[in-house]
């Protein structure tokens, strides 16, 4: 069968990651190389002055090296996207720029629905049996996509100011956090109402994506190193999420590295993450999810006709 040697980038307010993959002309395809650096693009974040120059610098060398190794597997079609971070900033624009003429990767900014309608390409790429009815939550570093789907096709899609690195920095308590949260669902339900879609209900999968939904299952799992094949597609319910909430909210943040499955540079985000996750699965009444470990990535890969690809 014959393959294309492509490229995708998902360059995040919090991780940048990097697939290079072998695509078949069915859509499938074959995993060739897979990087992922914290960049906390959201860092220092303003409303004023947008990306900081901290976080340029970082996301400006993770990319550089993502480019090198673009080069060594000479790869000629990459689709790289830019999310919440660069999408909100005054100077997302320049930082776009930036990065092109360093490093020759051309960034795509996402709108919230554009970026919901590729995780749920990459998320339904990657499950382990068919559901009708899905809907998907993707917590990110700024924003979180809630994506309802049947039969793989979205119903509804729409992202919310409600990310770890917005939150953690934005906020000085779990409490304020809790309102804010509560504040965006108030308003993510009245949406659904007025959009005369049906909501989640008794036969609606929950399916978590991103960092918050595989570092709790790694941390479930108590994995000294990540392994994306026993996170992809398990079950995690709602009573062990309040357990690892209850372990990590007290501990320092020297502590929580220390916990099996937390991946430094989390230490500080988790537990917005973890909030964003209850309140959700509360809010639906919901008492399961199925972790993800593809996404927008894998999207990138997989969906045809890209508008600004």
């Amino acid at each position: 069968m014959n393959r294309r040697r492509v490229a995708a980038i998902d360059f995040g307010t919090n991780t940048a990651r990097l697939l290079v993959a072998d695509r078949y002309p069915d859509g499938s395809f074959d995993t060739v190389r897979l990087e992922r650096e914290i960049v906390r693009m959201g860092g220092g974040f303003s409303r004023k002055d947008g990306l900081s120059a901290e976080s340029i610098q970082r996301g400006s060398r993770c990319l550089g090296r993502f480019a090198e190794i673009l080069a060594e597997y000479g790869v000629t079609d990459t689709r790289a996207a830019a999310t919440s971070a660069v999408r909100d900033a005054v100077n997302g624009s320049a930082f776009v720029d930036l990065i092109h003429r360093r490093t020759g990767i051309a960034l795509t900014v996402l709108n919230g629905e554009q970026e919901g309608a590729l995780t749920l390409a990459g998320v339904t790429a990657g499950l382990d049996c068919r559901h009708d009815n899905l809907m998907v939550f993707d917590v990110g570093g700024g924003s979180t996509e809630y994506t309802l789907a049947q039969t793989g096709t979205a119903t509804f899609i729409r992202s919310l100011p409600l990310g770890v690195v917005r939150l953690t920095e934005g906020k000085a308590s779990t409490a304020e956090m809790s309102v804010k949260i509560d504040k965006e669902l108030d308003q993510l339900e009245c949406e659904m109402a007025l959009s005369k879609i049906s909501g989640p209900d008794e036969q609606t999968v929950l399916i978590g994506v991103a960092g918050t939904a595989t570092t709790l299952a790694a941390i479930s799992m108590k994995m000294s190193t990540y392994d994306y094949r026993r996170v992809h597609n398990s079950i995690i319910n709602i009573d062990e999420i309040r357990r690892i909430f209850s372990l990590l909210l007290p501990l320092s943040l020297e502590e929580r590295v220390a916990i099996p499955g937390l991946e430094k540079g989390r230490e500080d985000l988790i537990i917005a993450g973890i909030l964003i996750t209850l309140h959700t699965m509360e809010r639906f009444g919901f008492k399961n999810f199925k972790v993800s470990d593809y996404g927008l990535l894998e999207g990138l890969v997989v969906a045809d006709n890209l508008p600004g690809f």
